[in-house]
């Protein structure tokens, strides 16, 4: 096979996912920026409080990610198809499960929030002005959630740009409101890290309200009807259970596994603060990479939903050298911007020195994060083979880095910048693999089925044009 395809509409379908998904990562990770920013310039233990209330919120983002790329997993596959009667019923699937997960979530954290933060440090001012944040923020969970299913719905059909709208919004409101709330100004209560979650509250249930407009009154791909919640394909409930969720469970069992570094480098001292900026940072400059795999899983289920297996290996090809110079280049990016990036949140010498040795490591393992995590999450999750992934990481994170890097920081009591390079070891490693089940293994699977036969009777009336 050619290194690169010459399809055309290929790399414009490509590229223009990436982008569009890249500047809805960035916009969405902004708002974590803009916290943490504003925050830090009020007071650094309130950024490192919120900073840890994000870890949680990461965890709550791999989750509803997990249901999402499950969904497109099989609805990208119908979408080739042409076939959306099945991706409406996933949509309701994946609202429901996406939804409960986040009530249990948000309740936990009402309940008891300096518990839950007392699993990431022991440094108890962190743990004070955490729970503040997390107080409030909890209530946004389940907007969060049902926001991000309808998305991940919509970008299996190729509608990305209503994403990035929602994403803007948030963003320009979360940044008005932290103005107002966090530092009291033009005469607004001056709440402090309370003031940040507000903002954050506030903006989680306009982008709600964008995305539920845009689906009932603007949206002409799906048609989706929030009647249809009261439906549930027990048939599409088992595929999607059967390859849901391995991605639901290898994204918590991330998410988990970042909430144990958090809480690995927040029994180092001084170094909760560095890691907050290094990881938001990386968070910001990584996203072409994340934008390319989201991208890459909807192009390689539609490509297999079309019978085009062997334009999809193709395309596998082109792709892993895509992945490679983006990588490369956001290495290079993060590498030689870290010195004024760092600046902007005022940092002591102390954590400024701490926080670029971190981002410099950084620099060098997000080649491998670009090239493993499109290739795998991307490409052969895409693919519908969802669980390798799973297996792949978990020895990776629970048999090996969490594992050495405990070892590490508390018992041979390495340098904090050494343990975080074991840490984010995993980058690297995962890449060998990657490169040998992509080239050489299998990892197509053709998870589709005929669902029209038994369809509910609102599904009959709309095929018919009666509803």
């Amino acid at each position: 096979m050619k290194a690169f395809v010459k399809d055309r509409l290929f790399y414009r379908s490509f590229f223009s996912l990436t982008g569009m998904l890249a500047l809805q990562n960035i916009i969405t990770f902004s708002v974590n920026l803009a916290d943490n920013m504003m925050l830090s310039r009020y007071s650094t233990d309130a950024m490192t409080g919120a900073s840890m209330v994000n870890q949680i919120q990461y965890l709550l983002q791999m989750l509803i990610m997990g249901v999402g790329e499950g969904l497109i997993v099989l609805a990208s596959q119908y979408w080739g198809k042409r076939d959306t009667e099945p991706i409406r019923r996933l949509t309701s699937i994946g609202l429901w499960l996406g939804t409960a997960m986040a009530l249990v979530m948000g309740v936990t954290a009402f309940l008891a929030p300096q518990g839950v933060l007392g699993l990431l440090t022991n440094q108890q001012v962190y743990i004070v002005e955490g729970a503040k944040y997390l107080r409030i923020i909890c209530f946004s969970y389940p907007l969060f959630a049902m926001t991000n299913v309808l998305l991940a719905t919509l970008r299996s059909v190729e509608t990305v740009r209503i994403g990035m709208v929602v994403s803007g919004s948030t963003l320009l409101i979360n940044c008005c409101l932290n103005f107002l709330l966090i530092y009291g100004n033009f005469g607004a209560p001056e709440l402090g890290i309370r003031g940040a979650a507000i903002a954050t509250l506030i903006s989680r249930v306009v982008e709600l309200l964008i995305v539920c407009v845009y689906v009932s009154r603007l949206d002409k791909k799906l048609r989706y009807r929030w009647r249809e919640l009261k439906y549930l394909d027990r048939r599409l409930l088992r595929d999607f259970l059967r390859s849901g969720l391995p991605v639901i469970a290898s994204n918590a069992s991330w998410g988990v596994a970042m909430a144990l570094q958090m809480a690995i480098l927040g029994r180092l001292k001084g170094v909760l603060p560095a890691n907050s900026i290094a990881v938001t940072v990386f968070q910001i400059v990584s996203v072409v990479s994340y934008g390319a795999a989201s991208a890459s899983s909807v192009l390689i289920g539609k490509t297999v939903g079309e019978g085009r297996i062997q334009d999809a290996k193709q395309y596998a090809k082109t792709l892993q050298i895509l992945y490679l110079l983006i990588g490369g280049a956001t290495g290079l990016l993060l590498f030689v911007g870290k010195n004024g990036i760092v600046d902007w949140f005022l940092p002591d010498e102390a954590t400024r020195a701490l926080a670029l040795q971190l981002m410099t490591v950084l620099s060098v393992t997000v080649v491998g994060t670009s090239y493993q995590v499109a290739v795998l999450t991307g490409i052969v999750r895409g693919g519908g083979d969802t669980r390798f992934v799973f297996f792949n990481d978990m020895i990776f994170m629970w048999a090996i880095v969490l594992p050495c890097s405990a070892l590490a920081a508390f018992v041979f009591k390495w340098p904090p910048v050494a343990v975080f390079f074991c840490l984010k070891s995993d980058q690297i490693l995962k890449c060998f693999v990657a490169v040998i089940k992509v080239n050489f293994g299998s990892w197509i699977r053709v998870l589709t089925r005929e669902v029209d036969q038994g369809a509910p009777e609102e599904c009959r009336k709309r095929q018919t044009g009666q509803a």
